[in-house]
């Protein structure tokens, strides 16, 4: 099993004050690695940080140092179809989505390429390979580009031995799916998008996480795994 031990790592977590990111957080810290947490929120154990915010971001990473792990996991969702949603809104989502990922990508890369490589794991989503089964045009096209951008940052980073990839989860019970779960009608729909009738948990999502940004994918970049429950094979 030491194939997926961190012991001597060094990972950064952002969007770690709940949800995806907080389980993964402690989940590599059960492997081994010593794990800093950027959030918007603050929170014991958090660095205060907008991923959106690039002197924020240097200031949070001078704070840790080099690092060997990041997972990008900050994210946000604004459910407005493509009528609805305003300029502000849909800038928002694309600053913290895409944006923030790849501030966090190049400051991180910076300090793994001294450190003769590392992993970065990026959250991307079911979204980013499918129109979707709700109009939210910002999130899916922050969550393709995230998909794409995955493929770019593996390509450019690989000669300095920086694994990049991503985890595509379908919808996961955390506090940016409230309105989805909370609504019995839209959950029917999407357990009708569910081929295997179960959907992952946090937990689930950061074993993925886990084994993208360990040993055990050593001659793994540029891929987006899904965890979805088989939504994509539709």
């Amino acid at each position: 099993m030491e194939i997926f031990e961190l012991k001597g790592k060094i990972a950064v977590v952002t969007g770690a004050a709940r949800g995806i990111g907080k389980a993964t957080a402690a989940l590599l810290e059960k492997a081994g690695a010593t794990v800093a947490r950027i959030d918007i929120d603050a929170a014991p154990g958090v660095i205060s940080a907008d991923v959106a915010d690039e002197q924020a971001v240097e200031k949070a990473f001078a704070k840790i140092g080099a690092v060997d792990i990041l997972i990008n996991n900050a994210g946000i969702a604004v459910r407005k179809n493509a009528l609805e949603i305003t300029r502000e809104e849909w800038d928002r989502v694309i600053a913290v989505n895409l944006t923030g990922l790849f501030l966090c990508s190049r400051i991180a890369a910076r300090g793994m390429k001294e450190r003769d490589g590392g992993a970065i794991v990026n959250l991307a989503s079911v979204m980013g390979f499918s129109g979707g089964i709700f109009p939210n045009p910002a999130y899916q096209a922050s969550k393709g580009a995230v998909v794409n951008l995955t493929r770019s940052l593996a390509l450019e980073f690989a000669e300095y031995r920086i694994r990049v990839n991503a985890v595509a989860p379908t919808f996961v019970r955390t506090p940016l799916t409230v309105p989805v779960f909370s609504n019995p009608e839209v959950l029917k729909k999407v357990m009708d998008h569910t081929p295997l009738g179960v959907l992952p948990e946090v937990d689930d999502i950061a074993a993925a996480i886990l084994f993208l940004a360990g040993p055990a994918a050593r001659c793994i970049t540029g891929v987006t795994l899904p965890v979805d429950s088989g939504y994509l094979a539709r």
